[in-house]
């Protein structure tokens, strides 16, 4: 079965698809979409674009790192944070006083699989 299958109208033969991910290749299957939509709309704010790439450009970030790169009070660097984490693009913990933020990998491969121009 192809991601194509979900995409095939009623009674007709799915087309058949390489076995590739990329967006420019094979159609997204609606499960996928479903998936993926809130991490997209999560990178589509600014500051949270931002934010995911501060946190993953080192293997983990304070947050009392992050916060003083931003023009914004500290209520809503934690509502961003929140989304992302929420949309499952970023993971936490808790330690102390302080909350430790990290880019959740697998998630990154599913976003730059789907965007690759060639993965076959």
């Amino acid at each position: 079965m192809t991601r194509l299958d979900t995409l095939a109208p009623a009674g007709r033969e799915p087309a058949t698809a390489a076995a590739c991910c990329a967006l420019a290749k094979t159609p997204v299957s609606v499960a996928e979409s479903e998936r993926l939509a809130p991490i997209f709309k999560a990178l589509g704010d600014p500051v949270r674009l931002r934010l995911a790439s501060l946190i993953a450009a080192a293997p983990e970030v304070c947050v009392c790192e992050i916060s003083p790169l931003f023009e914004l009070s500290s209520g809503t660097i934690s509502h961003h944070l929140k989304t992302l984490r929420e949309a499952g693009l970023v993971g936490s913990e808790r330690r102390g006083t302080y909350v430790f933020y990290w880019i959740e990998p697998e998630v990154l491969g599913s976003l730059s699989a789907l965007l690759a121009v060639d993965c076959c």
